[in-house]
């Protein structure tokens, strides 16, 4: 005889429909290092350190996990400046390995520092946009994101 259950009632984040973010607007507010809720506040408290909430909203912004993507993200539009120049440069003049040196790890350097909050501000409005990582409100506070939780469902 075969036995059939029905699976247990789990929160997922289509369950209670939310009002969209703007997406682009959030990623363009955090590349001006600015919170992606309303704009206004700055989202970091250090250069690369996001504040905890946001000093003109109070918006929570804890729950960001930008982990290395920022970095990566850097590293490829930084490498897509850099090598189609140097590829110019070596087949139209060949300048000395020294010249190139001088000219491209500075360069590089400079452009990715200065890249790296932008680009991380971007990806923390881009989460918050999507509601990933806590910033969805609708999720219960005792349930982690990625967890199967069973949840009491009237019917």
């Amino acid at each position: 005889m075969e036995s059939r259950t029905m699976p247990a009632a789990t929160w997922t984040s289509t369950s209670q429909s939310l009002p969209k973010r703007d997406l682009w607007q959030a990623m363009a507010r955090g590349l001006r290092c600015r919170c992606p809720s309303c704009g206004e506040g700055k989202i970091f408290r250090a250069f690369l350190k996001v504040a905890d909430n946001c000093p003109a909203c109070g918006e929570n912004l804890s729950h960001h996990r930008a982990d290395d993507l920022p970095a990566y993200l850097v590293i490829v539009i930084v490498g897509h400046i850099i090598v189609p120049i140097a590829l110019w440069i070596e087949t139209n003049y060949a300048p000395s390995m020294l010249l190139q040196l001088a000219f491209y790890l500075p360069f590089t350097l400079v452009s990715s520092l200065l890249l790296l909050q932008p680009v991380k501000g971007a990806v923390v409005g881009l989460q918050w946009a999507f509601r990933m990582h806590g910033f969805d409100e609708s999720r219960p506070a005792d349930v982690e994101e990625g967890t199967i939780a069973k949840l009491n469902v009237v019917k």
